[in-house]
Parts: C-alpha cells; structure tokens; sequence
C-alpha cells in the first residue's frame, strides 16, 4: 500500500463497562499484549503513519504511558460516540493524507492481509467507504450489513432482540474501515445524534447509501478475524484462537508443542527450530527461547532469555538468563536478575535470586543462592545457604573458580570464598575463606585442606 496517503485512527475512548474492571479495556491484554498495542502494531507493520489513538480522560494517561510516543494522541472530552470521536481524529491530522484507516482498540485478531485487500478494492474502486465483512456470522453484539435486492450497502444497523435470541446468521460489520479523507470530513458533519447525544460511525454506511456515493465491503477470508473484546468472555474466546494461532505458528516454524492445550505461549515470545514444549508449560513476556531446547513439563518462563540445548523441567524462571547448555529443576526456581553460565546444573529445589552463576557449576539439590556471585566449576553441596539478608539489608555472597561448599554449609554474608576453597559439612562461614583453604565448624576456623584421596587406584 502507498502509505504516504494513508493514516490512521484508533478509537480507544470507549468507557468498556461491560468489563467490569477498574482497568482500561484497550488495557486488557490477550496473550500477554494489551489490546491496545494490537492495532498500533497492525498499522506500523503496513508502514501507516501518522497514527493517532483517541483516548478519553479516564484512560488518556495509562494510555500514553504504554504507548509513548509511537503514535499521536487525541481526546475526546466526553463519551458523545465513534462518530464524534473520529471527527476529532481527523480534525487533528494534517492535509499530508487523502486516506484513512479507522479501527477500534479491541479487535486483536485483525491480519495485515486484509487491511492490505481492504486498502487495495477501497483505492482501486475510488470508494467513499469501504468496510471489512463476515457473512454468515453469528455475532450478535456486532452491527448487521444491509443491503438491497441488487446487493448494495444502504445500512449498518444493530441486532434485533430476536436475532441476538434466535441465533441468526447475518453479514456483520468487523469494524474496520477505509475513507476517503474529503469524502469523510464532510460526512461527519452530517452525521445525526441519537436521543443518548451520540453520533455513531456506523451512520456513515446509510448517508453514503442515500447521497450515491461509493461504498463496499469486502469479506474477510478468516472471519474469526473480526472478533472483538467487549467482556470478560469474549476476552477469553479471543485469547483462546490468538493462543491457538501462535501454536501453529510455532509448529510450522519447526517446534514441537506436545499438548497445545495444555501451552501457553505470548505473543511476544520466540522459540528456536527443534525446541520441545512439553505439556503445562507458560513462556510469558518478552520471553527467548533458543534452538534445541527442553522447555517443561509444568514450567513457567516470564520474561527471560534460555539459549540453545537448555533443559527447564517442572520450574520457574523469572526475568533471568540460562546460557547454552545449562538445565535446571525439577522445582527449582530461577528469580529476577539472575544469570547462570554455560553447562551449569541446577537440580532439584534450587532457588537462585539476584546471583550469577559460572560456567560448569552444579547446585543438585535443596539450596538457596541469593546476592551471589559465583565462579566456574563449583561444588554446592546440598542445603546451602547464603544467608544474604541481616534484617535490614542485603549483602553478597562471592565463591571463587572450583571451590568445594559442603553440605548445610551456611555462608553468612557479606562473605567471600577463594579460588580453590572448601567448607566441610555443616559449617558456618562468617568470615572470608581464603584460596585453597578449609573452613570447618561452627563458627568456621580456617585451617590446610588435606590432599583428596586418589580414587582412580
């Protein structure tokens, strides 16, 4: 499309009641995106711009917060319906484009491939109006099409109670529209108000149809597309076909999802070629996942990077990084700021917060590694502990390149062990422990390690 004559407008100052949340609707989110970004992205992929989103007082600021200054902003001052909200928008653009796009903020199934056809029939046939269809839809909360026994557009009207009752299938209005910009300046103006005070977009369908003036709609190949969010279920029935879309997306893009419907996965995440999701799995966020991976089961990653051959089974990793190599659980739990190096094992019960662990280190089992910094090739022996918290501050734990921590070995921090160093089983470290040295007891005294046994004879 020739984006230099096009822009676009969002409607987003609708108040959403029918949510029923103290949240904004174009707030909600499906499939960790909020609605909102759904529309913003749509058009900044086809190239559009400039965008402009019409925002109400209420919502204006969260609003600007999320999206920041990616697109422009207009306010309706009060909820007086799409027809004035859209008069504003154009009011607001300059004379640089002939075209507009006009959607709302709560339909996050809408593909490219038909704002692109839409634009497309709307440029080739010189409409005035041109709209995206469903025939044969049962949505009853979206606008029915009508049109004359040759077939052509006189109005978009709301469903009867006996068709939201009964079941009837009809042409629906998705709610997508392109307008030639003269053409829709001057409409507006002649939109009528409705008793409530409101003057309704979907208006123009009718005037266009009573002044002769070119309008059509153009079906849309996947109607499912059309769906929009107007409450709690059908923010649900939204999230559930955007969810099963990114699956195929995924499956086709060469991963394999074992149970789809037990798998959660965001719209922001990627995955690399040959990575399993086994069943019960969550990859939330901005969330990587890299080449030959084991992602579960009944696994929770939000917001982190996992590299290649990584292994995450039955855990929970929060805002950190798990470099090549490296796998982690049953029950373990990754929290944010954490990084673990290439080849490190974590096992069973291994909690890990704020710390960077070293290439080749193993932690098997039942530890806590907090405010810890943690070299290459280390032995943490089962039921250690940084005790990094004093009541009143944190404080950091440091382990050189192949220590040994024995077993219930408490590092009470701010505490450092050398290189080479070693704890015994049940110490209490309170104090630094040199390069390969020992520490033992409770407190620990420091003494010379002794030679290990030769097992290889």
């Amino acid at each position: 499309m020739d984006t230099q004559r096009w822009a676009g407008i969002i409607m987003a100052a609708g108040a959403g009641s029918r949510m029923n949340s103290r949240r904004p609707k174009p707030l909600h989110q499906v499939c960790g995106k909020e609605l909102i970004r759904y529309p913003v992205e749509l058009l900044q992929t086809l190239g559009v711009n400039p965008i402009l989103v019409v925002v109400s007082p209420s919502n204006a600021d969260p609003i600007r917060e999320l999206l920041g200054d990616a697109v422009h902003y207009v306010t309706q001052p009060s909820p007086l319906g799409t027809g004035d909200a859209a008069a504003r928008a154009v009011a607001a653009l300059d004379d640089s484009a002939q075209h507009l796009i006009v959607l709302g903020s709560d339909s996050p199934l809408l593909r490219p491939e038909s704002v692109r056809r839409l634009t497309q029939h709307h440029l080739a046939q010189d409409n005035a109006m041109t709209l995206l269809s469903a025939p044969d839809m049962l949505a009853p909360d979206l606008g029915r099409i009508l049109r004359n026994d040759a077939g052509q557009i006189i109005a978009i009207v709301e469903a009867t109670d006996e068709e939201r009752t009964g079941f009837h299938p009809a042409e629906v209005n998705a709610g997508l529209y392109c307008f030639h910009r003269p053409w829709l300046t001057a409409a507006l103006a002649n939109l009528p108000t409705h008793s409530n005070g409101e003057k309704y977009l979907t208006d123009l369908a009718a005037l266009a149809a009573n002044q002769g003036d070119p309008i059509a709609a153009i079906p849309s190949d996947e109607p499912e597309e059309i769906f929009g969010v107007n409450d709690r279920e059908q923010l649900a029935m939204v999230e559930t076909i955007r969810r099963d879309q990114l699956h195929r997306h995924w499956m086709r893009s060469g991963v394999t999802i074992q149970d789809p419907a037990s798998t959660f996965i965001d719209a922001a995440v990627t995955i690399g070629i040959d990575t399993i999701i086994r069943p019960n799995t969550m990859l939330l966020g901005n969330t990587q996942i890299g080449a030959d991976c084991q992602i579960g089961p009944n696994s929770v990653i939000q917001n982190s990077q996992i590299a290649d051959r990584c292994r995450v089974t039955a855990s929970m990793v929060e805002d950190s990084v798990m470099d090549a190599d490296s796998d982690l659980g049953p029950f373990s739990h990754l929290r944010p700021g954490s990084r673990i190096a290439a080849g490190v094992h974590l096992g069973n019960f291994v909690e890990v917060k704020e710390s960077h662990i070293g290439p080749g280190t193993l932690a098997g089992h039942f530890c806590y590694l907090g405010d810890a910094h943690i070299g290459a090739q280390v032995n943490i022996g089962a039921g250690t502990v940084t005790c990094n918290f004093d009541g009143h501050d944190k404080h950091p734990t440091t382990i050189g390149d192949r220590a040994f921590i024995g077993c219930d070995t408490m590092l009470v921090a701010p505490v450092t062990v050398g290189p080479d160093a070693a704890t015994g089983a049940g110490t209490v470290l309170t104090k630094d422990l040199p390069a390969a040295l020992l520490g033992v007891g409770v407190p620990a005294t420091i003494r010379e390690k002794k030679p290990r046994p030769d097992r290889t004879s």
